[in-house]
């Protein structure tokens, strides 16, 4: 019996949970202003992502470029795939539910969309338990449920973040006000 899309859920929130929490506790001095779980396209692989004020400028001097020009990208940071220990045990059970390519369109789609549920879900737990911070510092970070050159990852931003947090986001990663 596959997982469910609840245990999938759990799971991804352990593990993102010790991910970010060794993240954060390797880097005490940083400010990070974007999180985010990234999957491919058959929405297997979970990797962590992460930003911090003192990460990008660090970065941005290294690449000779303006910090803007890698602000948002999960996958200049040097965080990117951060915490693989922790979410590396979480594959198989994604895994577990079958091969995305092997099921008719419309099935694929429903899978793909409840293994990004399961994510975003696991996601706005971690929010909800104040890990990306609360009250005004919650402001100053991004959460994010992306999957590259996919539609739909503005919208999971919008629902993870409370709109204080998107306004940079919004005026930098050109998102339209009515998205």
């Amino acid at each position: 019996m596959p997982p469910t899309e609840a245990e999938l859920a759990d799971a991804v929130h352990r593990a993102a949970r010790a991910a970010l929490l060794d993240l954060f506790q390797e880097h005490p001095g940083d400010r990070f202003y974007y999180c985010t779980l990234v999957t491919s396209g058959e929405a297997y692989g979970r990797a962590l992502s992460a930003w911090s004020v003192e990460a990008l400028a660090a970065e941005a001097a290294r690449q000779g470029c303006a910090p803007i020009d890698l602000k948002w990208s999960y996958a200049d940071s040097p965080f990117c795939c951060y915490g693989e220990r922790h979410l590396e045990p979480v594959r198989p059970l994604f895994e577990a539910r079958g091969e995305l390519f092997d099921l008719p369109d419309d099935e694929a789609d429903a899978e793909f969309d409840l293994r990004l549920r399961a994510m975003e879900t696991a996601m706005a737990r971690l929010d909800a338990e104040g890990l990306f911070g609360t009250g005004a510092d919650r402001h100053s970070v991004v959460v994010a449920v992306e999957v590259p050159s996919e539609a739909g990852n503005d919208e999971r931003v919008l629902r993870l973040n409370p709109p204080r947090a998107l306004t940079e986001w919004r005026e930098e990663a050109a998102v339209p006000e009515d998205v």
